[in-house]
């Protein structure tokens, strides 16, 4: 059901968050290493392809091809390459240990999966690897800007912890902010965002 929902929806024709990338991203960018970059749940592209912009190796996925579809496209208006993946995020074959960052924005994956799903990303990204994420927090749901409506789906600071236990963070901090990202991200929101170093070993 989810798939249809997100096929249907990257399938409409206006870009469903916008062609520019994500605020926190395009603040932030500079501070993931130069090589090759992993964009976790990327529907329509934006995001990657600012990176592509900026001189990454971007390698991107999601399950639905509506949303590669698109990001192709976007890629094609602005004349970069994107590696993009039709995958579901326990089947992706990526090799252990070989991504130098990672980026998950708005990457909300179904409870009974997450945990795992984030520790099975994370195992591809090199040690000392940086991680660039953001999503919604719990009490979202207070707020009509996006985002899951299943509590079990956002994120408080307890959880991010405890699921990204493998890694270092630089900051980690709850933040109102103001969206305005195509039609479906508009208005006041909670996000809960990161940026962490991937420790040496796995603990």
């Amino acid at each position: 059901m989810m798939k249809q929902f997100w096929d249907e929806r990257y399938a409409e024709k206006e870009f469903a968050y916008g062609k520019e990338p994500n605020q926190f991203l395009k603040e932030n960018l500079h501070k993931l290493p130069k090589g090759k970059i992993l964009f976790v749940d990327e529907g329509e592209g934006r995001n990657a392809v600012f990176a592509a912009q900026n001189g990454y190796e971007v390698v991107a996925f999601d399950y639905s091809e509506s949303a590669k579809n698109k990001a192709l496209t976007l890629a094609k208006e602005q004349n970069v390459r994107l590696d993009y993946l039709v995958s579901d995020v326990m089947d992706v074959p990526f090799e252990t240990e070989s991504f130098d960052a990672m980026v998950f924005i708005f990457a909300h994956f179904p409870t009974i999966i997450r945990k795992q799903a984030h520790q099975k990303l994370v195992s591809f990204l090199k040690p000392n690897g940086k991680i660039l994420f953001e999503a919604f927090e719990k009490s979202q749901l207070q707020f009509t800007s996006g985002g899951p409506k299943e509590l079990a789906m956002l994120f408080s600071e307890e959880e991010v912890k405890e699921e990204f236990s493998f890694v270092g963070f630089d900051f980690l901090k709850t933040a109102i902010i103001d969206l305005t990202e195509g039609p479906y991200h508009q208005g006041k929101g909670v996000v809960i965002r990161f940026i962490g170093t991937k420790h040496e070993k796995n603990e």
